[in-house]
């Protein structure tokens, strides 16, 4: 039988979101004076080894997270040290040519400098390990390497916790002379932050149905590279957005560029996995798209020095599942927070975190041991202005895949631009990507 410990939360995955909800916990606790025990397993085998981001990040939740995040000792500072300064967007219309779009035609969403924005280049894996200093400097249990694998449930069928999995098996599947069995972790609430399509989430949404009245979810494939580059083509703060070419036809996605610290830059690509080519690399696409003049200019002469690729949840508002079941809460890119119409989503991932540790405390302050739904998070979330923000981009996503980057972003100029995100209509995405290919 495996060995059990026991907590009032356990947070699965030491993203944006877990990290700030295990955060605001323990900021709750101490204002209360009450003992609280808090855990996050993180899969990756350190906190950030599964953060693929180079990132531009509104501040807004740090903000309210640690207020006086910006006036620490360097040395213990949260690691946003690269303000945006100039922000550009272009059409690619072939492999040589493009058009910079002023900025009076480009949906206010986008834009990542003015109107009072906060917004700065990082390393998101940074970000996340100067969260998890701030967790355990607040007395929260970090375990780092180690998977969640398995829901565990009440006899009434609210969640009481997870399993970790088994370590130290072979490749055939047997106990090696590593070998040491998971463990249970209980909690009166459980909070699920594994990112995009978390193996766990997809359960509870199925078990717990709470996507019934969603649209369907999409996602992208966003792919990355760091590059060391030339210092005399070094613009720290330069943001660099596009479409269009190497992606053709109803396939859709975008690039970007941004110039971060120590003579360093992040490319990459992002495609919508709702195309319908079967051949199409995104990969490949990636590569070709490399030696566009507007790239390459920032790129000659560098060296790339790390790569990878991940999933995205992309489907906004529309597609957003309940986010709560007895027993726990779905958080960050497991429910689909993302903000695409800004290529943001660090920022409402760290908001639904926080909005999650609320409801739990409130709930455990007022002797609650767990297993309930807490209806009172909806309300919460439904109050913030991370619903707001979502609210007002629910067209941005359906536009673009329905009407293309041309006409789609005229829309998206329309909707954001004059009216705000509220003009009275509702445009709907319900095709699952898979069923285009």
């Amino acid at each position: 039988m495996r060995e059990s410990m026991e907590f009032d939360v356990v947070i699965v995955g030491a993203g944006p979101a877990g990290l700030s909800a295990a955060c605001r916990l323990m900021q709750q606790a101490q204002e209360a004076e009450q003992e609280l025990t808090v855990c996050v397993v993180e899969k990756g085998s350190e906190v950030g080894a599964h953060i693929l981001s180079g990132a531009v990040i509104e501040s807004r939740a740090m903000d309210e997270l640690f207020p006086d995040w910006k006036d620490a000792p360097e040395e213990s500072r949260a690691p946003l040290n690269t303000p945006v300064t100039s922000d550009e967007l272009y059409l690619l219309k072939s492999d040589t040519a493009a058009k910079k779009l002023p900025n009076a035609l480009i949906p206010k969403t986008m834009h990542n400098t003015g109107h009072g924005l906060n917004n700065y280049v990082v390393s998101l894996g940074n970000v996340c390990r100067w969260l998890a200093e701030q967790a355990e400097g607040l007395g929260v249990e970090i375990f780092p390497g180690f998977a969640a694998a398995e829901i565990l449930f009440n006899e009434d069928g609210s969640v009481k916790g997870i399993a970790t999995g088994d370590m130290g098996i072979t490749a055939a599947g047997e106990q090696g002379p590593n070998y040491m069995e998971g463990m249970e972790l209980h909690a009166k609430y459980t909070l699920f932050a594994e990112g995009c399509r978390g193996h766990l989430g997809k359960q509870l949404i199925e078990q717990f149905k709470l996507d019934n009245e969603a649209d369907a979810q999409h996602y992208g494939i966003g792919i990355k590279e760091l590059w060391d580059i030339d210092p005399a083509k070094h613009q720290p703060g330069l943001v660099v957005h596009g479409s269009g070419w190497p992606l053709e036809g109803d396939t859709t996605g975008g690039f970007f560029l941004y110039h971060l610290e120590n003579n360093q830059a992040v490319v990459g690509l992002i495609v919508d996995l709702n195309y319908t080519n079967p051949w199409l690399s995104p990969f490949d696409e990636f590569q070709r798209l490399k030696h566009h003049p507007v790239l390459a200019q920032h790129l000659e002469g560098g060296t790339r020095v790390a790569y990878g690729a991940r999933a995205i949840t992309k489907g906004g508002f529309n597609a957003l599942p309940k986010m709560t079941f007895p027993g726990g809460l779905l958080i960050g890119c497991n429910a689909g927070t993302l903000n695409f119409s800004k290529i943001k989503g660090t920022h409402t991932a760290m908001k639904s975190g926080m909005l999650a540790a609320e409801a739990v405390f409130e709930a455990i302050a007022a002797g609650n041991e767990g297993g309930a739904e807490l209806s009172s998070f909806s309300d919460k979330f439904e109050a913030s202005w991370a619903y707001d923000e979502l609210f007002r981009s629910r067209n941005f996503g359906p536009a673009m895949h329905k009407f293309g980057p041309i006409l789609g972003g005229a829309f998206n100029f329309i909707d954001q631009n004059i009216f705000g995100g509220k003009l009275p209509i509702t445009l709907h995405d319900d095709k699952p990507d898979y069923a285009q290919l």
